[in-house]
Order: C-alpha cells, then sequence, then structure tokens
C-alpha cells in the first residue's frame, strides 16, 4: 500500500489495523452496552452519552445508526477496548487534527462510565495538530488546487537537498552511495524538523528555501554543528570510553564564561524532556537543541577544544552527540 512505502522511506514501522479489523469487537461492544443499558434510542438510531451528567455537554454518540450500520463512534470505542484490554497498553496518544478532540473526549469519557477505561491506570491523551500553509498563507497545496502528497513532498525534498549539496560540490567529494546517503538524511530531517519545530496544534508556513537554510533554527544548522562537533572528537583521538572513564576519575570545571552557558543549557535539557512528555508538545526540543548548537558555536569559536583541558571540554561535545544522536 502506498502509505506503507512512505512510512518506510522514513524508517518507521507501524501496525495496520483498519476498521474491518475492529467489525466483530464492535459487534460484541454494542451487545454489551446494550445489555448493561447505556445505549437510548432516539429516532431509529442508538446513542450513548459521554457521561453520567454529560447530556448538557458534549453530543453523544452514535453507536449504531438508524440502518442499524455502526459508525466511527463505534469503532473508535471498540479500537480502545482492546488497545487496553488486549494490547495492555498503559498510556494511548491519539494524533489527528485538532479538531477531532471533543470527539476522542467523549469516546473516553463513554468508555469510562462503561467501565473499559480506568484513568488511574491508563493515561489517554489527544496530539492534534494544525494546518500546514503554503508562501501564500493559504493551505498548502499544488499549483492545481490538490492537497500535496507526502511521497512528491519527500521527492522534491530529494531533489531541492541534492541540489544544494551539489552546489557545495558534495558529489565531488563523496562515492555514489554517500551522496546518495546524505541526500536522503538532509531531505528527510529537513521536513522533519520543518514540521517538528513548530506547534503542533498552530498553522504554519512550510518553505523549502527556509527548511534548507544553513542559518537559524534548521535541521542543516543542527547537522553542519553535528558534523564540526564529531569533525572535534575524531581530530582529538579520544573515544567515548575515554572520556567516560576520564570523568568517573575526575570532575569538570568551568571557567570560561561561554563553557557555563554551554553547561547550563546542557542542563535545561532534561528539564525540557520531562516537559514535552507531560503536554506532547515537541517543538521544545527542537528549541533547545537549537540554543545548544549555538552556544557551542560560540564556544567552540572562543575555547580551544583539543590544545588546551582537552578532556573537560570534550566531555561537552560527546554530550552533545549523543543528545543530537537520540532526538
Amino acid at each position: 500500500m502506498e502509505f506503507s512505502k512512505i512510512y518506510s522511506r522514513l524508517g518507521i514501522r507501524i501496525s495496520e489495523r483498519g476498521e474491518s479489523f475492529y467489525q466483530g469487537l464492535m459487534e460484541s461492544l454494542v451487545h454489551e452496552l446494550k445489555t448493561k443499558g447505556f445505549l437510548e434510542e432516539d429516532e431509529g438510531r442508538w446513542i450513548m452519552w459521554g457521561g453520567s451528567e454529560g447530556k448538557d455537554r458534549n453530543p453523544p454518540l452514535t453507536i449504531i445508526k438508524s440502518d442499524g450500520g455502526f459508525t466511527y463512534d463505534t469503532s473508535d470505542m471498540a479500537a480502545l477496548k482492546y488497545r487496553i484490554e488486549e494490547d495492555k497498553a498503559t498510556w494511548v496518544i491519539y494524533v489527528t487534527d485538532a479538531g477531532q478532540v471533543t470527539h476522542f473526549h467523549t469516546v473516553w469519557e463513554a468508555a469510562e462510565r462503561a467501565g473499559i477505561w480506568d484513568r488511574a491506570k491508563v493515561r489517554l491523551d489527544h496530539a492534534g495538530f494544525g494546518v500546514v500553509l503554503g508562501d501564500d498563507k493559504k493551505k498548502f497545496k499544488t499549483r492545481s488546487g490538490d492537497t500535496v502528497k507526502l511521497s512528491d513532498l519527500l521527492d522534491e525534498g530529494m531533489k531541492r537537498a541534492g541540489e544544494k549539496l551539489r552546489e557545495k560540490g558534495r558529489d565531488k567529494e563523496l562515492s555514489e552511495e554517500e551522496f546518495g546517503a546524505i541526500e536522503k538524511a538532509v531531505a528527510y530531517g529537513c521536513i522533519k524538523y520543518a514540521d517538528l519545530s513548530h506547534s503542533r496544534n498552530g498553522e504554519y508556513v512550510f518553505s523549502f528555501d527556509r527548511m534548507l537554510d544553513d542559518k537559524g533554527n534548521t535541521a542543516v544548522y543542527l547537522l553542519y554543528a553535528y558534523t564540526r562537533i564529531k569533525s572535534i572528537a575524531r581530530k582529538a583521538g579520544v573515544t567515548d570510553r575515554d572520556l567516560l572513564d576520564w570523568l568517573s576519575h575526575n570532575s569538570l570545571s568551568f571557567e570560561h564564561d561561554k563553557e557555563q552557558r554551554l553547561a547550563k543549557q546542557l542542563i535545561k535539557f532534561p528539564q525540557v524532556v520531562e516537559r514535552v512528555a507531560e503536554d506532547l508538545y515537541l517543538h521544545p526540543i527542537c528549541e533547545i537543541m537549537y540554543e545548544i548548537a549555538a552556544v557551542f558555536t560560540e564556544f567552540y569559536d572562543t575555547c580551544y577544544c583539543i590544545e588546551t583541558d582537552k578532556m573537560s571540554k570534550l566531555i561537552f561535545c560527546h554530550k552533545i552527540t549523543f543528545l543530537k544522536t537520540n532526538n
């Protein structure tokens, strides 16, 4: 299937379960809800309210249509039941457009009322996202007015990344295989970063030119900083094990103000991660990584990382490359 090819290109693993997977589960769920008296007949359809006092709040779920068919309400509740009871999930995150938040909260309330979901045991979150805009500040579309396909976006990103790399003569320095790997890393990394660096529930303007800029809060800027740090480590001839062994017998000292600034930025990182895990807004990760890269550039330009007190300075390099590799 087309989406499987896209996920494969992006290195994403997914277990696909279409609506047909839940057909039998929906039938048993409806039987259970009817038996327990949670369903009410309403002009030929069967509905369920989200909470015991919820009739004046959110609209009810339509569990059975007047023609006897099921709805997204039915399949979403059946899917939640399966994830809790069969997958043994302790945390479920729904990623859809922001306009569906009321729907999912109603499904959760109904599941809680039916005894399917216990909020003390399973965490449920809705990570809504906004709209991507084009340079004209309108919804991102092709020239013909069609919605831009992700596959086309990735192809265009590869084309433009390749052009940028050729402008810098990288095709002359690398083998065809190496160039292809870097072209892919730059293109996909920039597209992902351009999306993640904005608040997920707001609108933002997508621009290839901005995405591939090597200045400012972009993936290219971070990749340059990462490459510089790895180069320092190679020139120093010190391994990660050497650094960890040194650190187990020595303490770090921050004498230069640039070292102190960099240390403060690194200390902030765990706090940002904790906040992201709580509210599921990912852009602060991009912001802190950019801030670390920017402060590191100042540190690199001012402090000798190899010639003077190299171990303590290389610890900084090791820490930053670890963060960038794992984020």
